[in-house]
């Protein structure tokens, strides 16, 4: 693909109209998760102690598992750590908007007290700890990442636990006048259903001044039982009575809440379609490495994706698009332009490996359609 298609350009010229040459910053809020990520690679084969080749796809990796398979035989990969980050939707959230010129509030499971990585990084930012992070082994392939995670106080965290730590009353005082509150990830919260129920019926009553927006990140609800997605598939849409709720999922989370209405497997804009009707919010977005699109009342956008064969780092691509998606979201961007944003943050980062400050992001939209260009040579 050497050019994008015409819907798409439309909305690269538009959003590229629309944005504004500067961003005044403002208040967001991001809970309830929070991770420690070691990034890792797998060695393929070892010349000396400093020199190796990776397993650089995870097909490739794949590959050794079912020949380990088909051998009977057991399996062992040497790994090396490249990294220590913070992780989950809490930080990659604040980390971009950070960068964008706002000032993020974490409320979090950031350890008591909150442990080094957080402080280091987010300690100018304003931080709530719920309880103790998670830890996830993010192994990075150029194709994309395999997420070892073991999980901290989210598997039990509910309603009852954010109002003890936090208080409703300092939850109000953060929220309360913020551009947009950011949720995730469902699929890590097993309680989503009671926190959702506990949001609308205790919290937003006592706000003067709420955000338009609650963005939530479904995460893979996979890995989640059909009762308690179903109840939080419930309280997520009766959430949206009181605040307009956009579900952002990746292809493969798109799929599955597709499926749990019955729907086939198909292409990605009908999957988007279904998962939109079945959870009852305001929008769904289905964002992937193609294309992504948004779903709402008014019908569906979509906007092609500008891929690179050669990404710094892919883990976390999903909740940088979700970053752009949020921003375009406090502008008052259309859905195209939203969908253009999402990309162009994204975009910037798995080239980088950083995400982008706000200058970046206008310098990617402009040179958008271009991009497809590139990504062929």
């Amino acid at each position: 693909m050497s050019r994008p298609d015409e819907e798409t350009t439309r909305a690269v010229e538009s959003c590229h109209e629309t944005l504004p040459p500067t961003v005044e910053g403002g208040r967001v809020v991001f809970g309830f998760d929070g991770y420690i990520d070691r990034v890792r690679e797998v060695v393929s084969e070892r010349q000396s102690a400093t020199e190796f080749d990776r397993v650089s796809t995870l097909d490739a990796f794949a590959d050794r598992v079912n020949s380990s398979i088909e051998a009977e035989s057991s399996l062992s990969f040497e790994w090396i750590q490249r990294g220590v980050r913070t992780g989950g939707h809490v930080s990659h959230l604040a980390r971009a908007f950070g960068e964008f010129g706002f000032d993020p509030a974490i409320v979090g499971c950031l350890g008591h007290p909150p442990e080094d990585p957080f402080i280091e990084e987010f300690g100018e930012f304003t931080l709530e700890s719920i309880g103790s992070p998670g830890y996830t082994d993010a192994v990075e392939f150029t194709d994309g990442k395999l997420m070892l995670t073991e999980i901290g106080t989210l598997m039990t965290l509910d309603w009852d636990a954010i109002e003890s730590r936090v208080g409703i009353d300092r939850l109000a005082e953060l929220i309360d006048g913020s551009d947009l509150f950011g949720m995730g990830y469902w699929s890590e919260m097993p309680e989503l259903p009671d926190v959702a129920r506990g949001l609308r019926e205790e919290l937003w009553p006592t706000l003067s001044d709420p955000p338009e927006t609650l963005l939530l990140d479904p995460g893979d609800l996979r890995k989640r039982e059909s009762d308690v997605v179903a109840e939080g598939v419930e309280q997520v849409s009766n959430l949206d009575d009181v605040v307009d709720v956009a579900v952002s999922a990746n292809r493969y989370e798109t799929r599955y809440l597709a499926q749990l209405v019955g729907a086939p497997e198909s292409d990605f804009v009908a999957e988007s379609q279904a998962a939109f009707e079945h959870l009852g919010v305001t929008r769904f977005v289905g964002h992937g490495i193609d294309a992504a699109h948004l779903v709402d009342a008014n019908g569906l956008a979509s906007v092609q994706v500008p891929r690179t064969d050669d990404p710094v780092l892919t883990t976390s691509s999903g909740d940088h698009f979700n970053a752009g998606l949020a921003l375009g979201h406090i502008l008052g961007l259309d859905p195209h332009e939203m969908l253009v944003l999402g990309n162009a943050v994204a975009g910037h980062f798995v080239r980088n490996g950083t995400p982008p400050t706000y200058l970046e992001i206008r310098n990617f939209v402009s040179s958008y359609c271009d991009a497809f260009a590139w990504s062929n040579k």
